[in-house]
């Protein structure tokens, strides 16, 4: 998973970042955007990291500190239902990338991004399909990502309980659908989203 990190330090490149997304697909809930630069020598390397989605609940929960203990820097922003129904996913997924990018304590050297392109930053960035699968970087950002946010949607469960949020973190489950059907919408549901499950949403 070093391939291209290996790739752009050979060229004079310092300070890779990895970042990753969580939560483009669910029908409530944020997205949510992780950027780090992580050390690249051996000695540091977390070891068992991988694309988040190939790993156990249990097994991010593990990486999760060990990451961002590790991280030479990390950022994390949050974008809410309301301006995802508002811009888009699309274009709050990228207003999230440019938040991180933006604030990071170290600059970059180059920002390696899962599949995201054309981007509004200065600095450079790669966009690389399947780019969590494919970067150490990446991966650990989809990590921080992913665990961030289902913390998230635990505590939104507290407020929501009908909706079973801890279990399904707003993806549209069967039973997600189900309990929007019989319940309704909720705050942080996504209008542009459910409207296909809820009628007379506005």
């Amino acid at each position: 998973m070093l391939e291209y990190e290996q790739m752009f330090l050979s060229k004079g490149y310092e300070n890779i970042a990895g970042m990753d997304e969580a939560g483009r697909g669910p029908l409530a809930g944020p997205v949510v955007v992780a950027c780090v630069i992580m050390p690249l020598d051996e000695q540091h390397l977390v070891n068992g990291v991988d694309d988040s989605k190939k790993l156990s609940p249990k097994k991010r929960e593990e990486l999760f500190p060990i990451i961002i203990n590790t991280a030479l820097c990390y950022t994390i922003s949050v974008v809410d239902n309301r301006t995802i129904d508002r811009i888009n996913i699309l274009n709050a997924t990228k207003q999230g990338m440019c938040d991180c990018i933006n604030k990071l304590s170290i600059h970059p050297g180059i920002v390696l991004v899962d599949a995201v392109k054309d981007l509004d930053v200065n600095v450079e960035t790669l966009p690389i399909i399947h780019g969590d699968a494919l970067s150490y970087s990446i991966a650990c950002a989809s990590i921080v990502a992913k665990v961030t946010r289902d913390h998230m949607m635990l505590e939104l469960d507290k407020q929501y309980p009908e909706y079973d949020f801890k279990k399904h973190k707003g993806y549209g489950t069967a039973e997600h659908i189900r309990l929007l059907k019989q319940y309704g919408k909720c705050p942080i549901h996504r209008d542009t989203f459910i409207k296909h499950f809820v009628e007379n949403e506005k």
